[in-house]
């Protein structure tokens, strides 16, 4: 296998990964059976356009109304149901206003109504109604110190659930009496309807857990009006009916990828859908593992290549950090730790096309990227200190530029050995 074959088969599985997830080929089949009466449609996420596109295809028939909000830069044209754009992964006031429209619209429902309330990762972000008297800028003080605190993802959303109105059950609640089905996309390892955009039409299982240890975590700049909240025991818990499907979710989309593989004569092993940590010691993890494996390869050997997804974190801390995401991230660490190691390549990236903040989805990496990255000025152990790795990919060519996917499982990582 020459270093180009390796490449383009390592493109060709995140692609599988991502056209596994996409709303225009998998929604339909897990729609429910056609109302008789309205068809009232909200929702939130980076793909909740996209879905709200193949939902109106699949049913021309339909009296469809409604609103759903989406990443800036993710809204493609309907012809029924409102689309708007906030801001992701930081609110703004654009996110808040969807989700009052959001919220009002639910409540529009009547008995009869059918609800379809389309959900997919980033809905957190999209749908910022705080609980009073937290202000919106208050709520984006919150955003970014989570962003910056290496809690998990769990754990996030277990403070974002309990600073919200609409999440943690809050939009189901809107639409009682009316029937409510949720169609999403997880974007989260395990895919639990309560963690993919906080759980905004499924009640929250850690409603009355002392989040105390979490304040901790996000340290003293944490407003006054969300530490009050969040040290205040929970308001009651309503139960209501729960209708809620998955149309696509992390493991079926490294299920693609292992079939691309197979076609192509690489034995694929799928490592899971849910490691996490620290990006730069997962890099270093992955890097031991392939290098046990690349010593066990024989010349009658099959190539093979390792899967995973999850979602990964940067501590930032207090120094002033570069440019990158956490698969660039993982992908400069990986390099560091394998040194050259030959015929290893990996890919890395989000399936929603952007990784953290920039405009790249991820990164690819060869047995000749430290040696690239040198010639073109860069110190890769300088870079990945800096948390810049964006910035060192930008200069070798090899970030992967997707623009919007319109869809999110959350990262696709793959390293072939062979």
């Amino acid at each position: 296998m020459t270093d180009d074959d390796a490449s383009a088969l390592l493109r060709r599985m995140m692609t599988a990964a991502i056209e596994a997830a996409d709303p225009a080929s998998v929604l339909a089949a897990h729609l429910p059976e056609k109302p008789t009466g309205r068809c009232i449609v909200v929702g939130a996420g980076k793909s909740a356009a996209a879905m709200a596109v193949a939902l109106e295809k699949a049913w021309p028939d339909v009296d469809v109304s409604g609103a759903v909000v989406t990443r800036y830069g993710h809204a493609v044209p309907t012809t029924r149901i409102h689309v708007r754009e906030a801001s992701h992964p930081v609110p703004d006031a654009a996110g808040l206003a969807a989700a009052r429209e959001i919220m009002e619209t639910a409540a529009s429902a009547g008995e009869g109504d059918l609800v379809l309330a389309l959900i997919s990762g980033g809905g957190s972000s999209l749908l910022p109604l705080p609980v009073e008297p937290l202000t919106l800028d208050e709520k984006i003080s919150v955003n970014k110190l989570l962003l910056s605190s290496g809690l998990t993802i769990e754990d996030m959303n277990k403070v974002r659930r309990r600073l919200s109105v609409i999440k943690g059950g809050g939009l189901a609640r809107a639409v009682h009496p009316a029937k409510l089905v949720t169609l999403a996309i997880s974007d989260v390892p395990g895919d639990d309807p309560a963690a993919i955009a906080s759980g905004p039409t499924v009640p929250d299982p850690t409603a009355g857990e002392n989040l105390s240890h979490l304040i901790d975590r996000l340290g003293p700049d944490l407003p006054t009006a969300a530490r009050d909240i969040l040290m205040a025991p929970s308001p009651e818990q309503h139960e209501f009916d729960v209708d809620y499907r998955l149309i696509a979710t992390p493991e079926l989309s490294l299920e693609a990828a292992a079939e691309v593989a197979r076609d192509a004569g690489v034995t694929p092993t799928i490592l899971g859908d849910a490691l996490e940590g620290e990006a730069r010691e997962l890099g270093i993890v992955m890097s031991g593992i392939s290098k046990w494996v690349a010593r066990h390869l024989t010349s009658s050997s099959t190539p093979t290549v390792l899967l995973s997804g999850g979602e990964a974190t940067v501590s930032i801390g207090n120094a002033k950090p570069g440019r990158g995401g956490r698969n660039t991230e993982f992908l400069l660490s990986l390099a560091v730790a394998l040194n050259g190691h030959a015929n290893i390549h990996a890919i890395a990236a989000d399936t929603d096309g952007i990784d953290g903040t920039e405009d790249a989805a991820g990164a690819m990496i060869g047995p000749d990227i430290l040696a690239r990255a040198e010639s073109a000025g860069a110190n890769p152990k300088a870079h990945l200190a800096n948390h810049d790795s964006y910035t060192l990919f930008d200069a070798t060519g090899d970030l992967i530029r997707t623009g919007p996917t319109l869809t999110n499982v959350n990262d696709f990582r793959a390293v072939l050995i062979y």
